[in-house]
């Protein structure tokens, strides 16, 4: 099989990839590409892996029927429950993993960055079970938006140090995350949470996040008697999610694979997150991909409603997806997201995350089949977007 979907050794997906980064992190990124698959396929490591992900985290999340969703575009609509997960998300497959292999690596401080909160908190819980230092760098404004969640990591024992540089966002936080690992590279550990970033980050996280396809695979074989969906449908901004429920049907052409990303106020208008329609070729973070910037290659800062998917960005991984045709993407507005979250939670009695909402909103943009099964990946729970879903309603 050509496995034209996975990344080459220097960690390069297609034309995009690869690890641009200083030369103070030269050899922490050295390192990581050289021992973290050894690491990871060690039988000691993936049984401690795995029994977190069981004991702990709660796996395998349910796969669920949504019958009125179904009714509505007339196929089998199945919800991966992510949000069922401790700490509410698909984010702690990732950090269990990566705190595992910071442990091997002798790592005692931990840094990451955090949009939504989702991945902070997810961060901070395993820095608090495994007793390590935990540092979390998230933007002034999601601060404000996403403040449940603030109050959990630091309920977890984390810090949160505010970025007040740019739109005070999700890139803001990862600029000053790899400003801190710069200065602290010998001792500190760099969770990133989206499959972005300098190899092997985009392929490590997405290994980590692959649990959730392994499980559809088994899980629809049980309801259906077929191994596989005609279509997977995710929210994408850096792209965990999405990478995690692509994996293992990367290359069976018989899954048409979708990602949603946010058009915030419109595509063209410019306030918007939609970077496979406005992005080009660039480097942002450590890797080659899809970037939203000026013909003179400033970011062009971006904007959603949902706080996870407000990166100017897209993983290597999605960029190469898109650029061949594997994936096909929809944007949907704040509006649109906001209404699926109401459609969801009075229709099924599950709240979405503003995230998960975005797929959700572009379902009726694909022409299903009456015997489609289609899966979509419901990546976080919505609980930390009330106080968004409480303005808005109040608006009506």
């Amino acid at each position: 099989m050509n496995y034209k979907y996975h990344p080459t050794s220097d960690g390069f997906y297609g034309e995009f990839g690869g690890a641009y980064v200083p030369e103070m992190l030269h050899a922490n990124v050295a390192e990581l590409q050289e021992v973290y698959q050894q690491i990871m396929d060690e039988p000691k490591f993936k049984q401690e892996f795995d029994e977190l992900l069981r004991d702990y985290v709660g796996r395998p999340s349910p796969l669920y029927l949504a019958k009125k969703l179904s009714a509505k575009h007339e196929c089998n609509i199945y919800l991966k429950r992510e949000d069922l997960n401790h700490t509410g998300a698909h984010k702690i497959n990732n950090t269990i993993g990566q705190i595992l292999l910071a442990k091997r690596l002798n790592k005692q401080r931990i840094i990451a960055e955090t949009g939504a909160g989702q991945h902070g908190v997810a961060t901070a819980t395993v820095c608090a079970l495994m007793g390590l230092e935990c540092i979390v760098y998230m933007g002034a404004v999601d601060i404000k938006r996403q403040a449940p969640n603030v109050a959990r990591m630091k309920m977890l024992g984390a810090k949160v140090v505010a970025a007040e540089s740019g739109s005070k966002t999700l890139k803001d936080a990862t600029n000053e995350a790899i400003r801190d690992w710069i200065n602290n590279a010998e001792d500190t550990h760099y969770i990133i949470g989206s499959a972005i970033g300098p190899h092997p980050y985009p392929d490590m996280v997405t290994k980590f996040q692959s649990v959730i396809s392994e499980e559809i695979k088994h899980q629809l074989k049980e309801k259906t008697g077929k191994d596989h969906p005609d279509y997977v449908v995710a929210c994408v901004g850096g792209g965990s999610n999405a990478a995690g429920a692509f994996y293992h049907f990367l290359h069976d052409e018989r899954v048409k694979l979708i990602l949603a990303e946010a058009a915030g106020l419109g595509i063209h208008s410019g306030q918007s997150a939609a970077t496979s329609i406005l992005g080009t070729k660039g480097i942002i973070h450590g890797c080659m991909t899809l970037l939203m910037q000026t013909g003179d290659g400033q970011i062009i800062e971006p904007y959603s409603i949902s706080a996870g998917l407000d990166y100017p960005g897209i993983g290597p991984m999605h960029a190469h997806l898109i650029k061949t045709g594997r994936a096909t993407v929809h944007a949907a507005t704040d509006d649109q997201a906001m209404q699926a979250v109401i459609a969801l939670s009075r229709d099924e009695g599950i709240i979405p995350a503003l995230e998960t909402a975005h797929a959700l909103a572009i379902l009726d943009r694909i022409d299903f089949k009456k015997d489609d099964d289609v899966v979509i990946c419901l990546s976080g729970r919505g609980d930390k977007d009330l106080n968004t879903f409480i303005d808005y309603i109040s608006k009506d």
